[in-house]
């Protein structure tokens, strides 16, 4: 079973590597799907990521992330 960070998204197998470990699956709020992990990347959505962060997350926006940078062409 995955455990899921409510803070973070992170996941972990065991619940004690979390800061707020928690079972339930979260929702991604831009595509809606379920997803266990918080850097997941919406289908049909790719074209529209313009931005990474330091971390590899990717955004639509800068302000959506801690530390953007355009997304090499």
């Amino acid at each position: 079973m995955a455990h899921t960070c409510k803070t973070c998204g992170a996941v972990a197998e065991y619940p004690g590597h979390l800061c707020a470990p928690s079972t339930e699956t979260t929702k991604c709020s831009y595509c809606g799907e379920k997803s266990p992990h918080v850097k997941h990347y919406c289908k049909g959505k790719m074209e529209d990521l313009k931005y990474v962060c330091e971390c590899g997350r990717l955004a639509t926006a800068p302000e959506l992330l801690c530390k953007p940078s355009k997304v090499p062409a």
